[in-house]
């Protein structure tokens, strides 16, 4: 395993009587896809706004990149990017106007067609984040938490309402983006995302940590202790035969 960049120790965070994270803790290695996953209501969301610094905690502490959440949350904000969903984006200004706004905000200078052309969106670099399909937002979102050059990147859910194709092209850019050296933080409801994609996962369910391991060690776990699926499983799905039928390639939707 490589140097921890993120730790987390006891975090709880309550909302009055409720508590929605209770104790949790764990750490995410650099250079690592850290899945955290878990039904809604989990907490999963919760745990990662407080990392983010975009939520306070109730209690714990947390070190990203040997950064004390407590002390130095503004230096913490200058080393992560966060996904930011549809809403965060103005929908008339053009994908170049977008990452120079950006760019300022974060007071960085950005290459942005170089920035665009990561994430296959040199060509569309002129069109407006409205005329975009549902994949190219997607892409361009990701490609807006690396402006800033960040050691660790937040997605939230960053395939969800994508079709296969789409979906499978984003891993391959996430995975591209691990290659680089940045280290990435994901949630996900697709468990084969989770199983394609992480090094290691976190299970969350009712504001606890009740796993944490790499999906195949957990798999052969299950395995292991004597479960079988009511169904033989086939050496492909419907997501491989669609693909199959329809090309691998990228292609505009």
């Amino acid at each position: 395993m490589g140097n921890t960049i993120i730790s987390v120790k006891d975090l709880r965070k309550s909302y009055g009587k409720f508590e929605a994270v209770k104790g949790i803790s764990f750490d995410v290695y650099e250079g690592e896809i850290f899945g955290l996953l878990g039904p809604n209501g989990a907490g999963k969301s919760t745990t990662l706004e407080i990392i983010e610094t975009l939520r306070d905690k109730t209690s714990g502490q947390i070190l990203v990149d040997g950064l004390d959440l407590d002390k130095s949350p503004d230096k913490i904000k200058k080393i992560i990017g966060v996904q930011l969903q549809t809403s965060g984006f103005y929908p008339g200004l053009n994908l170049l106007e977008l990452i120079e706004l950006f760019s300022g905000l974060y007071n960085v200078k950005t290459n942005a067609m170089d920035l665009l052309e990561m994430v296959n969106l040199k060509e569309k670099a002129r069109n407006k984040y409205k005329e975009m399909s549902g994949g190219q937002k997607q892409r361009f979102s990701i490609a807006t938490t690396l402006i800033n050059q960040p050691r660790i990147i937040f997605l939230d859910e960053p395939t969800t309402g994508l079709d296969p194709q789409a979906r499978r092209n984003l891993w391959d850019l996430i995975k591209s983006i691990r290659e680089k050296g940045t280290t990435v933080i994901i949630t996900t409801h697709y468990m084969d995302e989770a199983e394609q994609l992480c090094d290691r996962v976190a299970i969350m369910d009712e504001g606890k940590i009740i796993a944490l391991q790499s999906p195949d060690r957990l798999i052969d776990d299950l395995v292991e202790s004597g479960f079988e699926r009511p169904k033989v499983t086939k050496s492909a799905n419907l997501e491989d035969v669609f693909i199959h039928l329809t090309g691998k390639d990228f292609r505009e939707d």
